[in-house]
């Protein structure tokens, strides 16, 4: 075990600080070497000259054939033609004129003075990034709250309408889609303009859209007459779309400081344009990725926030690292199975939770701790829970006591630091991990803006929804009970038999059909229509 004056020299040698952001990354708590980082240098040179390439416009998505821009939306005199700019500043404006006629009432529901909710229908990125901000940043009384339908769950969908209540009435809806045909999305927004026709309500009069331009949701928002429409621009993916239209619309019309999230971003994307590994926060954080996982994703990614308003941090990087980096082949068509495992919840839950396991469990992981300095609220005053000590003191004294029993027994930790959860420390957080995620996806040579896991699924998906019209119109036109197996065969689908089972299975539950025999002897049973 390193000594504490061994290990005070490699904290001050290792540290990172920004001046301007109050951001420190420490790093002194993984085990590299001086070699390690000095072997990695090659490495880095190609991923800086890789960063270049793609802020100067570089097609990064060759699946797609498109540019990643996500940067230009804080850096908009980056983009490289002026029409691009002028995309991004307009948005900006847009969204900022568009909150404030809602704050005022000048866009109001047809019998209410004002709005009162906003409901927010997404999946993936266009979900998590705004629940994440909308939680960090909430303050007691905003103009508008906020409630989200991320999932094609009924009950889910059902229990959101239902706590909103009469308030529906006074709800903006924005569904956000890129395609506008993403099945999670447009099953929650036809839930949801259900729920406002069964109500005696003109759906349009309450409903936004954030769309790709020229996409089937842009085309039925215009002909129906919807509020409004916001560009998803096709140069900025989901898992990167926090600063576009899709979080900075609903943050807007939250009351937050989308110009502060903005600014806080671009300073931190400037910070990690440096060509030094040790002065560039972004490199500093993908080189101990790298280190923990021998550049394979060995290690689980374990993130834990010390401030419950970060609650959802772990649960927006699942998807930032995890669907940018989890790749089968790597850019020459290597089969190489890489990727990093993120999982987290919030300190000091954790040390009452699974910190058992990370201290004395299987050592398949490393920590990041993120630690905040400042009380939200200090303006209040707080009772002592010891002699001059108060929750803040406890809270701080469990990170670093967690931090330091971890790593006395092997495990290896990260600390970022910010002084206080504010829109800029939060638009300067984001961009952080999007920059380490592109630096490591470079370093592990894999294209971190494209998911042919996703789309696998997504077809795999809309195949079972085939099977099931093909098998009920099957049950219908027969009349009478039919075995899995005859389903299957005269929809030639005889390979799918158990998938086939499943749905039948599913739609007996929901009374949809009659199923009798054996239950525990699936191709015993006879299904029909009820």
């Amino acid at each position: 075990m390193d000594s504490a004056r061994a290990l005070w020299q490699r904290y001050q040698d290792w540290l990172y600080y920004h001046a301007e952001l109050g951001f420190y990354i420490d790093i002194s708590r993984m085990r590299f070497t001086p070699d390690f980082v000095t072997d990695m240098q090659p490495k880095f040179d190609r991923a800086f000259a890789d960063m270049k390439a793609l802020e100067a416009g570089s097609i990064a998505n060759p699946d797609e054939q498109r540019m990643v821009g996500h940067y230009w939306l804080r850096s908009p005199e980056l983009a490289p033609t002026e029409a691009l700019r002028h995309d991004v500043t307009s948005t900006i404006d847009s969204i900022e004129a568009f909150a404030s006629r809602v704050h005022s009432g000048e866009i109001h529901p047809p019998n209410a003075p004002k709005f009162t909710d906003i409901l927010s229908i997404g999946i993936g990125g266009s979900a998590l990034g705004p629940q994440f901000v909308a939680q960090a940043l909430a303050v007691n009384s905003p103009p508008l709250n906020i409630s989200f339908i991320d999932n094609s769950d009924p009950d889910g969908i059902d229990y959101v309408l239902g706590q909103l209540g009469d308030r529906l009435t006074t709800t903006l809806v924005i569904t956000i889609s890129k395609s506008g045909g993403t099945p999670e999305p447009n099953n929650g927004m036809k839930e949801v303009q259900f729920a406002y026709e069964n109500a005696g309500l003109d759906f349009a009069k309450y409903a936004v859209a954030v769309t790709g331009v020229g996409s089937n949701l842009e085309k039925l928002a215009r002909s129906k007459g919807w509020l409004d429409v916001f560009p998803m621009h096709d140069w900025v993916g989901g898992r990167t779309s926090e600063l576009s239209a899709v979080g900075l619309l609903p943050a807007a019309l939250q009351g937050i400081d989308i110009r502060a999230l903005l600014d806080g971003a671009k300073i931190m994307d400037v910070a990690t344009r440096v060509e030094n590994i040790k002065q560039n926060p972004a490199a500093l954080l993908a080189l101990v990725w790298y280190f923990a996982g021998n550049g394979k994703g060995e290690k689980d990614m374990v993130v834990l926030p010390y401030k419950d308003r970060l609650l959802l941090f772990s649960r927006y990087l699942q998807q930032l690292v995890m669907e940018s980096l989890g790749k089968e082949k790597d850019l020459d068509g290597k089969t190489v199975h890489q990727g990093i495992a993120v999982y987290g919840n919030k300190g000091s839950t954790d040390q009452h939770a699974y910190v058992q396991q990370l201290r004395e469990g299987v050592a398949n992981f490393f920590l990041t701790f993120i630690e905040v300095l400042q009380d939200n609220d200090r303006t209040k005053s707080h009772p002592e829970v010891e002699p001059n000590i108060y929750r803040a003191d406890s809270l701080s004294g469990f990170l670093q006591g967690t931090r330091q029993a971890l790593y006395e027994n092997g495990r290896d930790s990260i600390t970022v630091t910010i002084p206080s959860v504010s829109a800029r420390s939060v638009g300067a957080l984001i961009a952080l991990y999007e920059r380490a995620v592109s630096f490591y996806a470079s370093l592990i040579n894999v294209n971190a803006y494209h998911q042919p896991g996703v789309e696998a699924g997504k077809k795999a998906a809309a195949k079972v929804i085939a099977l099931q019209i093909q098998a009920v119109k099957v049950i219908e036109d027969r009349g009478t009970p039919m075995l899995v197996e005859q389903i299957a065969t005269e929809i030639d689908s005889i390979d799918d038999i158990e998938v086939i089972y499943r749905i039948l299975r599913h739609l007996h539950a929901n009374d949809r059909l009659k199923m009798s025999g054996d239950i525990a002897k699936p191709a015993s049973l006879l299904f029909s229509m009820k």
